[in-house]
């Protein structure tokens, strides 16, 4: 399989436990088959032995001696699939004719393309679209730059950024690897906000040369979308970024995650009956998306917050303090010098929010908490704790995987968040925008409609990107930072 070709001994994407639902190691495998009874039968009880899962069977031909049939199999790892293969290659009168992996089927040649909005067809079409007649629109973009935006691809197009050090869950891959992630992430952007993007994958580590490489092809974009960038090194690119550009610059790692929590709590707390100004928060997993969290809910209003990490409780500061600083949160964490552990922070806390590793946490260690606690297991692939094994410990349970509720995902936040930044040409995303992200996004989901396994809407909501743009436009608007009203988009929409 792919990993052998890589002339590895394992394959390194795969946890050494199974994790559950096959569907990321699909192969899709044409056999031909010895026309007789029996032989059929024999197939499917060596693939229900080996322990896959058959999805579609499909005939391809037949003819009086010989049958040719296409069968895809879930199976739960790359080293899986192949031994069902190598055991299908010994079954009497069946051959393998072929097999695929799916999802790589699917990447080739790249999942993106680049499109024109009219075809070039005639000589009068061609003389407007580029030489001579283009001639006349740069010039008048260089007597009023501002004019990029009305006759240009700029207003619409977000420049999806990382150096590959940080890729999902995998870690530090390198520029190649996370250009599928890349690609990936532009298709998002396109289909659920309408939004151009495009995926650049520096191959530096240097901060300094990915700030002046962003920032010297800044120009040509609306906005700027870190991805994938280890920390801490994506603390200062962020920041020197936003305060250099004068269009959106964003970490989705950090403030998308941060939006989401925030809208999911949101919600949680209305299921529970607790204002968010009396909740006890503890944050564990102080990396970008946690410290991002931990300063969103600071801003929010939250009663009390203490963050932990991988020795133990290492931000603990009074609310008053951290609400009056503009210093950025980091410098309230002391990392090598805990005060406490984690289970002695989660002592009559209301929430507990794990952006760290799995299965940290065991049932007993939930008790202390407040009644109808509220524990968000985020970390991918194994939440810090099950929901199984927290069953009965909390009212309300959330995950960032798709196959158990409440399903926090990136998604949710920053196509829509982009798509109002760019609908009032923002020059940038505040906290009051991410904010207000937060609390449409919340909204989307009716009061009465509310409950325990239902606090977060589905990424295929047709309501939430609607919803996160209009509220973060006029919050940019508010805030003084939109260089035009929502009304006067292009297409007529706001």
């Amino acid at each position: 399989m792919i990993w052998r070709w890589l002339g590895l001994s394992k394959d390194p994407y795969q946890p050494e436990k199974d994790i559950g639902p096959y569907s990321n190691y699909r192969l899709a495998i044409r056999l031909e088959l010895t026309q007789k009874p029996g032989v059929f039968a024999k197939l499917t009880n060596l693939i229900a032995k080996e322990g896959a899962s058959i999805g579609a069977v499909d005939m391809i031909s037949a003819t009086k001696t010989k049958v040719v049939r296409d069968i895809t199999l879930d199976t739960k790892n790359e080293e899986h699939g192949q031994r069902v293969l190598d055991q299908l290659e010994k079954l009497p009168d069946v051959k393998v004719l072929s097999a695929s992996d799916r999802i790589f089927m699917l990447h080739l040649g790249g999942k993106i393309k680049m499109g024109s909005k009219f075809q070039i067809s005639t000589r009068n079409t061609l003389s407007m679209a580029y030489t001579p007649g283009v001639g006349r629109v740069s010039q008048a973009i260089a007597k009023d730059p501002s004019l990029a935006y009305r006759f240009t691809s700029k207003s619409n197009s977000v420049a999806v950024v990382t150096d590959g050090s940080a890729i999902l869950g995998l870690g530090d891959l390198g520029p190649e690897a996370a250009l599928p992630v890349m690609e990936g992430k532009v298709m998002l952007f396109q289909q659920f906000a309408g939004i151009d993007a495009w995926p650049i994958c520096l191959n530096t580590r240097d901060p300094e040369q990915i700030i002046q490489t962003i920032t010297n092809i800044a120009t040509g974009f609306g906005g700027i979308n870190l991805e994938d960038i280890s920390a801490p090194r994506c603390f200062e690119i962020e920041r020197r970024l936003k305060a250099t550009l004068d269009i959106p610059v964003m970490h989705d790692d950090q403030h998308g995650t941060a939006v989401v929590i925030l809208a999911a709590l949101i919600n949680a707390l209305k299921v529970t009956n607790r204002q968010i100004d009396q909740t006890k928060v503890v944050v564990n997993g102080l990396g970008a998306a946690g410290t991002a969290c931990c300063q969103l809910l600071i801003a929010s209003g939250i009663g009390q917050l203490k963050g932990c990490d991988k020795k133990g409780l290492v931000l603990d500061e009074r609310m008053d303090v951290l609400r009056s600083t503009n210093d950025h949160l980091i410098n309230f964490i002391h990392y090598e010098q805990p005060t406490g552990t984690l289970q002695q922070a989660l002592k009559d806390a209301d929430v507990f929010i794990g952006l760290s590793s799995g299965n940290i946490l065991k049932p007993k260690d939930l008790k202390p908490m407040a009644p109808e606690a509220i524990v968000f297991a985020l970390a991918n692939p194994d939440p810090e704790i099950s929901p199984e094994a927290a069953l009965g410990k909390c009212r309300i349970y959330a995950s960032g995987r798709s196959d158990y509720p409440n399903q926090s995902n990136n998604l949710l936040a920053f196509p829509g968040i982009f798509r109002g930044a760019l609908d009032v040409q923002a020059t940038t995303i505040n906290e009051v925008m991410q904010l207000a992200a937060a609390g449409a996004l919340a909204d989307v989901i009716p009061v009465s409609s509310l409950s325990e396994e239902y606090i977060i809407p589905s990424v295929f909501n047709k309501l939430v990107v609607p919803a996160v743009a209009k509220a973060v436009a006029q919050a940019a608007q508010e805030t003084g930072v939109a260089r035009k009203p929502t009304q006067s988009r292009e297409d007529g929409t706001s």
